[in-house]
């Protein structure tokens, strides 16, 4: 327990007062946010703005995960080592995006095309690696089998191991590129998707926690027991994430002093990916991260009807908060309401994996 507690107090005080550091180191370089012509403007106030603020959380929550293992001297684990692997693969593939968006001095970044390679040059290899790995009863990291709340019987490597990880390589990116794409839509208002971030990844410590106190025996097959390699290194993972995104969101809420950018929002999306996998709740964790999942249907939606309709929109601007920000709410008003729907998807995820533990024990 321990552990936990030193990676989120670790990475709470480095991300806490590490953002104003970095906040002046932005603001001496003119390092500012570029803002959408097109957006509602409200948010023209916000150019300007120190951005690329996710270098913050991806060093406090890295930093934090390794000193802990050096201050109990222990070695990391191979599940942890590749979730970071995520984390921060992503988080550089948004910040290129982010330093071209100010180096240009224009709201795009990245060709889509180079965004896509960089994206899925960290997933494929993330993909890859986690099917190796086993540890002394055979566990990987990840598993051929698609999951719920654990491990079902959808085996995708059903004719064979070689169809299995090219089947698992596909599945892994689409995870991971729907999420970091989620996440990234939800940011679009002060603290919204860091906070909303926090509390998703508060739930992984739980559902790593939950996982140490039932982990299965060599046999694995109880019905009422997890099997996770490295649990104890998840929970680690996911506290570090935590803390570094709350010490962010002290700086982060409205007025933002700084923003997160792609480098935060990929990294976060990327971490939450590699997480979901990692503990075998790849489809619960579309309800734990529930908001992140409304708000990306809502940019689909807009985009979809839009085409299908000749020109008509179901929102008067998608993703979905800018459309209650046109209808006159105010930002922090709909952070706070975001806030509490996610805190709702969240506690509706804790109580699906707890009641279906229930029900098997």
């Amino acid at each position: 327990m321990l552990n936990i507690l030193y990676s989120f107090a670790l990475a709470l005080v480095v991300a806490l007062f590490g953002t104003p550091l970095f906040v002046r180191f932005l603001t001496n370089r003119s390092y500012g946010q570029f803002i959408r012509q097109d957006g509602p403007t409200a948010h023209y106030t916000k150019r300007g703005t120190p951005t690329m603020g996710g270098v913050v959380i991806i060093l406090a929550a890295v930093a934090a995960y390794f000193v802990t293992d050096l201050i109990l001297a222990r070695a990391p684990r191979p599940s942890a080592l590749l979730v970071l692997f995520l984390f921060v693969g992503m988080g550089t593939v948004g910040f290129i995006d982010d330093f071209t968006k100010i180096s240009r001095q224009r709201s795009l970044g990245l060709r889509p095309i180079w965004k896509i390679v960089g994206q899925g040059a960290v997933g494929v290899t993330f993909a890859l690696l986690a099917i190796n790995f086993p540890n002394r009863v055979g566990w990987t990291p990840a598993s051929f089998r698609i999951s719920f709340l654990r491990d079902t019987p959808i085996d995708l490597a059903f004719a064979g191991r070689t169809l299995g990880i090219i089947l698992f390589v596909l599945w892994a990116n689409f995870l991971i590129t729907a999420w970091t794409n989620a996440v990234n839509l939800t940011d679009g208002l002060d603290g919204l998707a860091t906070g909303a971030g926090a509390m998703v990844f508060a739930a992984y410590i739980i559902v790593a926690l939950w996982g140490i106190a039932n982990l299965c025996g060599e046999a694995g097959s109880a019905a009422h027991c997890y099997v996770m390699r490295d649990p104890l290194d998840v929970a680690m993972v996911a506290s570090a994430v935590t803390g570094a995104c709350l010490g962010f969101l002290w700086w982060n809420v409205h007025p933002a002093a700084i923003f997160m950018g792609d480098t935060g929002a990929l990294a976060l999306g990327g971490a939450f990916a590699g997480l979901s996998i990692v503990t075998r709740t790849e489809f619960l964790a579309a309800i734990i991260g529930g908001l992140f999942v409304v708000v990306a249907a809502s940019d689909i939606i807009q985009i979809g009807w839009f085409k299908l309709s000749g020109g008509k929109r179901v929102f008067k601007m998608a993703p979905l908060h800018h459309h209650f920000e046109l209808s006159g709410w105010g930002e922090v008003t709909i952070v706070i309401r975001f806030w509490l729907i996610a805190v709702l998807f969240v506690a509706v995820g804790l109580g699906l994996f707890y009641a279906e533990w229930v029900v098997a024990r």
